[in-house]
């Protein structure tokens, strides 16, 4: 005989326990408390990080994009404010070589609609050679502006892997923030969604109660197969990727010499 809501229902192996709506209920407004104040702990360290103070440096420094080298004060668009994603680069690397981290972030700001309604532009900078940006670029369909800062120093360019921030007054131009790590996991809307869901990200670092279908390593659903499953090495990409035409498991594109695969590192 099925069951029906009233009935006790025996727990399912490696699933939360079966509840009925009042118990659940109670329950979701408990965290939901934790939650508010997450959120509100949230707003306080915007508001800090509007307090930060930032750093003047040289916006006339070249950069280089489809257009050749320009001033990083370019970047701006006529705006004040500027976002930025510096895009880690290994020289050489076929595409699928290339970093699945930064994929994954760059692929989730390929709009800026509603920063730029804000008086926001965006840009993704990368120290790679610009043949071999403008080739990446073309192949992920990108619309957003790519910039090659190779041998720019300071805040203009430096270490890659980060979002940051600038402020424009006029001429002058100033550094307000950055951050990397999971840090730049704020753009990451997929990661938002499988946060709320019972199993999560799927990732070894997680808390998951025990009986719990086992995470496949850290960040394993940035590179994939073409099955879809999680793996690493020369049949595997970031996930994006197989998305695009001509993506396949032996194809380099982007590079002749596919020995290595651009994956040793």
């Amino acid at each position: 005989m099925p069951t029906t809501p009233s009935d006790p229902t025996p727990a399912l192996p490696g699933r939360p326990p079966v509840v009925d709506l009042a118990t659940w209920q109670a329950a979701r407004d408990e965290l939901l408390v934790r939650e508010k104040a997450h959120t509100r702990e949230g707003d306080a360290l915007a508001a800090a990080r509007r307090r930060l103070p930032m750093v003047e440096f040289d916006g006339t420094v070249e950069i280089v994009g489809p257009d050749g080298p320009v001033p990083f004060l370019d970047l701006f668009q006529g705006r004040d404010e500027l976002v930025v994603y510096k895009h880690m680069w290994y020289d050489g690397a076929p595409h699928q070589g290339q970093c699945e981290g930064c994929t994954t972030t760059a692929w989730h700001l390929q709009d800026a609609a509603y920063l730029n309604a804000r008086g926001v532009s965006f840009a993704v900078l990368t120290t790679g050679r610009w043949d071999e940006v403008a080739s990446y670029v073309e192949f992920m369909g990108y619309t957003q502006p790519w910039y090659s800062v190779r041998d720019v120093d300071g805040p203009a360019g430096g270490d890659m892997g980060y979002l940051a921030c600038y402020l424009r007054d006029g001429d002058r131009v100033f550094l307000t923030y950055s951050t990397t790590g999971r840090g730049n996991e704020r753009v990451n809307g997929s990661l938002g969604l499988l946060d709320m869901t019972p199993y999560g990200r799927g990732e070894a670092w997680e808390d998951n109660p025990e009986g719990w279908p086992e995470g496949l390593g850290p960040c394993w659903s940035w590179r994939s197969d073409t099955e879809g499953n999680a793996t690493w090495g020369p049949t595997s990409r970031p996930v994006p990727q197989w998305t695009r035409p001509g993506a396949t498991p032996v194809e380099t594109l982007g590079r002749q010499d596919h020995r290595s695969q651009g994956l040793d590192r």
